[in-house]
């Protein structure tokens, strides 16, 4: 059996050995080309890294497609291919006629519904409660296979069937005591697989 010994830098520093498996096979190990700490045994599950964001000024849109909310959107580099990303939205807007959202990774919808046909949407979800003073509060969790080690970008799109659709707000944005000013978040976490 073969080892590497590396001596610290600082006066009195201890040795740190790399030894080789005592094994008749042959195995190779790669590192990452990153800078950080390296995980040795990670129990599946285990949270390697969380990555938030929180939106808190309003946003609008009368786009019959779906488009980026500004400002609602995280990146995350993945210390593995294996790694599963958790997806947590939580959003809280207002439309006088309805609206919807979807989850994105990178270009592609993800964690969408299945066509339904004819002009209905698919998405992740959405409300129509038709009070323009009221606020939604729709939300999505979703445990995505990325399957790469590159930076990655998760972000949230919504539309609106005819009118307007808020953000953060409501729909006639009265200022009153009974509406709200509020905040959307969108958190990612790696977990080991």
């Amino acid at each position: 059996m073969s080892s590497i010994a590396l001596t610290g830098n600082a006066a009195g520093a201890g040795v740190f050995t790399i030894a080789s498996p005592n094994s008749a096979s042959s195995f190779t190990s790669t590192l990452p080309a990153v800078t950080g700490t390296l995980l040795s045994n990670k129990t599946p599950g285990t949270v390697l890294q969380v990555v938030s964001t929180t939106k808190t000024n309003t946003f609008s849109t009368s786009s019959t497609s779906y488009v980026d909310v500004t400002g609602l959107s995280v990146s995350i580099t993945p210390s593995s291919v294996t790694s599963k990303i958790l997806v947590i939205v939580s959003l809280s807007g207002s439309e006088t006629v309805g609206w919807g959202f979807q989850l994105v990774r990178g270009s592609t919808a993800i964690c969408i519904g299945d066509s339904g046909g004819g002009s209905r949407m698919q998405g992740t979800g959405g409300m129509s409660t038709r009070d323009g003073n009221g606020l939604n509060n729709p939300s999505a969790n979703f445990l995505d296979s990325p399957a790469t080690t590159s930076a990655t970008t998760y972000k949230v799109q919504m539309y609106t069937p005819s009118a307007n659709a808020y953000l953060n707000g409501t729909a006639l944005d009265v200022n009153a005591n009974y509406t709200v000013r509020s905040a959307s978040t969108i958190t990612v976490m790696e977990i080991a697989a």
